[in-house]
């Protein structure tokens, strides 16, 4: 039978290839590829992602 894994037993530390700079005119969170440069997502609520690197700007 199938059983859970530890409680808490998530990621460790930061994801891979990914950081996030604040935008400065909107406010918002953008996540960015650190292979491609591309950006991929906007965080709406104002809050940074979980888990992803900040850049410093």
């Amino acid at each position: 039978m199938a059983r859970n894994g530890p409680k808490g037993g998530g990621r460790i530390g930061a994801v891979r290839d990914r950081s996030q700079v604040k935008n400065p005119v909107t406010g918002n969170w953008t996540k960015r590829n650190s292979d491609t440069g591309r950006f991929m997502d906007v965080k709406q609520d104002g809050t940074p992602f979980k888990g992803v690197t900040k850049e410093k700007s």
